[in-house]
Formats: structure tokens, C-alpha cells, sequence
């Protein structure tokens, strides 16, 4: 667009000078009585009328392309001062984020002094549609505190979402409560007889586990909580996993088993986690 009004504008420039040089010489050349005189007179009036409206027109599309590039510039200045709102946004956006992390861990910190816990990114989700696991930066090699094959992963507020199933140097891998390897000794609702929290394969799909080995005299009602009971020494005493959306009968007529929604949906939208390397099994 700017070269064709360039190269349109240098076209007009050259007429207008070519018309007034023309106008100049007419002028001189008859300037004397007579009919010559009066002829270049009546010739040289509109030329002159010609070159002034040319020389106005220049003057406009002069102004034009002005403008033109001060209005680019402006555009090109507000595209940069939104980028960089949208940069400080993000950034302050990731503070809070982070602030109410380290708010919500030092809280649990605080009911649980004999946890130690080893902080870790989630680098990548496995692709196999018959497991649920993930992988974290951390191994045994580059963590505070050797994380080991066991080891609790907890969110920040304490929601157990996995179990180290595999620890290399600088990686390690977690099956989420999810898997159909995940196996843990729970307590529901008050408290009162043990129970088993499992991954299962038909509920993975839907995001959901299984609670197991409900006793007949154990009441289990939608919304109850499911917390670790500590059994085996495995996995702390009170870790949250999620709570009660249904009981249901086996298909075999007996006994009975709970639908448990994590309480942190397990999905690609967590990205830190943590490792409990060692806990006080007196907590």
C-alpha cells in the first residue's frame, strides 16, 4: 500500500514541476503587447489554476501518507503496550499462583512437622490409555531427600494423587490413585473399620476409583470422606483421596464397593507436585 502511494506520488510530483516550468516559459517568452501576448495570457491562467490544484493535491496526499504512518505507529505502540500488559498479567497471575500454594503447603506442614517433603514438576503424562501415570524431574540423584520407590505424592493441600512406582537418577514415575495398580488401606466417613481405595479400570475412564471390602456393618454414605488409614506403614495416616459419590452392589450379589472422586482431579492440569520422602509414623 505505502509503495503504491509512493510511486504515485513521485508520477504527480513530476507533472506539477513539468506544468510549472512549461507556465514559467510561457509567461516570459510572451510577455509583450499585442495578441501574442494576450493569447499566452489566456493560455497560461488555467495552466496556472492546473498547477495550483496539482500542488494541493500533492500537499493532501502528502499529509495522507503523514498520517498514514503515524497511525502505524501508534498501532505498532499499543500492540506493544498490550504485550506487555499481558505479560505482567501472566507473571503477577503465576505469583498468586504460587503464593497460594506455599500458603496451602506450609499449613499442611504445620498439622504434619515430621513430613519431608521433595517438590517436583510433572515433565509428562503417559500415553498408555490402560494406565494412569505420570513422570516427574526428580530421581534419586538430584532431590534434597533420595525419593524412593513407595513414596507418597501429594498435592499442596495434602490430596494424595499418586505412588512412586519407579525412581531413576533425575526421574521417577507415578501411578495416580487412578491406576489399576494403586492399592491403599482407607478409612471412610468416621473413621470406623478398614477398608481398601483401588484403581479400576472401567471407573479410570470416568476419572473415578474404587472403595472396596465395605463391611455390611460399615455405613457408607455420597459425600463421606476417604482418607489413608496408615495400615502397613506404606502411606501416612489421614492423607485425603476423595469422597463418596455412590454405593453399589458387585454384580455377583455380594458384597459391596463405593464410587470415590478424587478430591484433585487427576488430569494434565497439575503441574507441581510433592514427594513425602519420610513422615513421622506416630503423626
Amino acid at each position: 500500500m505505502k509503495a503504491l502511494i509512493n510511486r504515485k506520488t513521485i508520477v504527480i510530483a513530476a507533472i506539477a514541476v513539468l506544468i510549472a516550468i512549461i507556465t514559467i516559459v510561457s509567461v516570459n517568452v510572451f510577455d509583450s503587447g499585442g495578441p501574442v501576448t494576450g493569447l499566452a495570457n489566456a493560455v497560461s491562467k488555467p495552466v496556472k489554476s492546473l498547477v495550483l490544484s496539482v500542488a494541493r493535491s500533492f500537499e493532501s496526499i502528502y499529509d495522507s501518507i503523514y498520517n498514514y504512518e503515524a497511525l502505524q505507529n501508534s498501532y505498532e505502540e499499543a500492540l506493544s503496550d498490550l504485550a506487555t500488559i499481558r505479560q505482567a498479567y501472566a507473571e503477577s497471575d503465576d505469583l498468586l499462583r504460587e503464593n497460594n500454594m506455599f500458603r496451602a503447603l506450609f499449613g499442611f506442614l504445620e498439622r504434619h512437622e515430621g513430613y519431608v517433603l521433595e517438590e517436583a514438576s510433572v515433565e509428562k503424562w503417559g500415553s498408555n490409555n490402560w494406565a494412569s501415570t505420570f513422570t516427574i524431574n526428580k530421581g534419586y540423584a538430584n532431590s534434597v531427600t533420595p525419593i524412593a520407590r513407595g513414596n507418597s505424592v501429594i498435592t499442596e493441600y495434602g490430596v494424595l494423587i499418586g505412588q512412586i512406582t519407579e525412581v531413576s537418577a533425575t526421574t521417577s514415575t507415578v501411578v495416580s490413585v487412578l491406576d489399576t495398580t494403586f492399592s491403599a488401606g482407607a478409612f471412610v466417613g468416621d473413621g470406623e473399620g478398614s477398608v481398601t481405595a483401588k484403581g479400576d479400570f472401567t471407573l479410570m475412564n470416568s476419572g473415578q476409583l474404587m472403595l472396596d471390602h465395605l463391611g455390611e456393618d460399615i455405613i457408607v454414605l455420597p459425600g463421606d470422606s476417604v482418607v489413608t488409614s496408615g495400615a502397613g506403614g506404606v502411606f501416612p495416616l489421614g492423607l485425603v483421596i476423595g469422597e463418596v459419590v455412590e454405593v453399589q452392589r458387585h454384580s455377583t450379589g455380594i458384597g459391596r464397593y463405593a464410587i470415590v472422586k478424587p478430591m484433585r482431579a487427576i488430569d494434565r492440569s497439575i503441574l507441581d507436585v510433592y514427594v513425602i520422602t519420610s513422615f513421622d509414623t506416630s503423626d
